[in-house]
């Protein structure tokens, strides 16, 4: 069997086995095993193990893992192996097997998210993805867009921008914070859409403060008046278990480098089956078929490491369980959030509900701006987090992480009960 042949059968069979990779040995040959027992949202010990999995910086509490949620020891060796034999190869690899090791880390992902292989491509982030379902309708003057301001900002940019360019119309919502049924949020948007709407924006979990919106409601109001709805999923994705196809959405983006802890530039962009042919792709790709998504996937030359990781990231996923990870970071937001909540001095952005979040929550101090918290919070208690000060939320986002404490959110309750406006 030559090389090439054998390259091929790797990335059909599983692309932690691409050949050479023990050429080179790792930084560390062995791991921390996930404990066979245990594993309960309250139970500290397994968790600290689980601690143990990760490298952290100790200079601070890291509670912003919403931008990005570094690897494991485990992922970010595997992905240093993968840069090592992508070097090796150079242009062999890129020439020879390259596209399918891609294909196979999409399968897997599709797999994951509960998809056919052939309506998911892996890109760079969540804006790549969306972005290009954006300006890649076929959008004439007086076209209307639904969306919230709460929505990503680069999304709104472009839909902006698109209204610019072709004079369409957004039409904007705002989301309650604290809503008293899913009827409520579904009439917000339904009552948003008219004859002349094209697309309608909805985050899966709203990004500032971690609310999760009740899609599936959503969308099939949309489809039953003649309107797709594209889903921004940037932090639900590996953070809630669901599948895409329960969502009965027409387009998914999401970051891989968030809850799934790939590295940093990867992305996932779901097309319902037939949507593809309708989207104009972000760079043209000739040579495929109209109905084929991987011409929405043609960017140039990627890191190509970062597609072979997706596989190592999604198989830890699978080890620690959707169920198991769902359930402990909703514990850690309610562990913390519960304690502060009634606190009169303080300006709560996340649901009471606890079904309508999970790791992430959104804090305020009375009187006190946001980057004045952020720092404060920082310098004085050596808590790292992200202020948030727009689209009617002012406080600071809260995110843990698997390999937070309860000991360091306790840091955080006594920081937000002495602190005041």
């Amino acid at each position: 069997m030559n090389k090439r042949t054998f390259l091929k059968k790797s990335a059909l069979l599983g692309i932690a086995s691409i050949a050479g990779l023990s050429a080179f040995g790792r930084a560390n040959d062995s791991y921390p095993e996930l404990p066979t027992e245990g594993g309960a949202p309250d139970d500290e010990n397994f968790w600290k193990q689980v601690r143990g999995m990760y490298t952290l910086k100790p200079d601070y509490i890291n509670l912003e893992n919403g931008y990005y949620c570094i690897q494991p020891r485990e992922i970010l060796d595997k992905y240093m192996d993968h840069i090592r034999e992508v070097n090796l190869q150079g242009t062999y690899y890129m020439r020879t097997v390259q596209f399918d090791n891609k294909k196979a880390a999409a399968a897997q992902l599709a797999e994951l998210a509960g998809c056919s292989e052939d309506e998911l491509v892996i890109t760079r982030n969540t804006t790549e993805s969306l972005d290009m379902i954006i300006s890649g309708q076929n959008w004439k003057e007086g076209d209307e867009a639904v969306m919230a301001e709460q929505d990503y900002g680069a999304m709104l940019d472009m839909f902006k921008q698109v209204a610019k360019r072709y004079g369409t119309v957004n039409k904007i919502i705002s989301i309650p914070t604290d809503p008293s049924t899913d009827e409520e949020i579904v009439a917000l948007y339904e009552n948003a859409i008219t004859k002349r709407t094209k697309l309608l924006m909805v985050c899966h979990m709203i990004n500032i403060t971690g609310h999760i919106l009740p899609v599936r409601k959503i969308c099939d109001m949309a489809h039953r008046k003649g309107v797709p709805v594209m889903v921004d999923g940037a932090h639900a994705f590996a953070h809630i278990k669901f599948k895409i196809t329960d969502l009965n959405c027409d387009y998914y983006g999401c970051s891989l480098h968030k809850w799934l802890s790939v590295p940093l530039g990867a992305g996932m962009l779901y097309v319902k089956k037939d949507h593809i042919p309708n989207v104009w792709p972000l760079f043209a790709e000739a040579g495929k078929k109209d109905d084929d998504i991987a011409r929405l996937n043609h960017t140039g030359t990627n890191p190509v490491a970062i597609d072979l990781t997706v596989s190592d990231a999604i198989a830890y996923y699978k080890n620690i369980g959707a169920d198991r990870k769902e359930a402990r970071l909703r514990y850690l937001q309610n562990y913390w959030l519960d304690k502060v909540r009634k606190m009169e001095h303080l300006v709560i952005n996340t649901p009471a509900d606890h079904t309508r979040s999970c790791g992430i929550g959104n804090v305020g101090i009375k009187g006190m701006k946001p980057g004045d918290l952020a720092k404060l919070l920082l310098d004085k208690y050596k808590i790292y987090t992200v202020a948030i000060d727009g689209a009617g939320v002012h406080g600071c986002r809260i995110t843990p992480n698997l390999f937070t404490t309860t000991d360091e959110l306790d840091v955080l309750v006594n920081a937000l009960t002495e602190i005041r406006g």
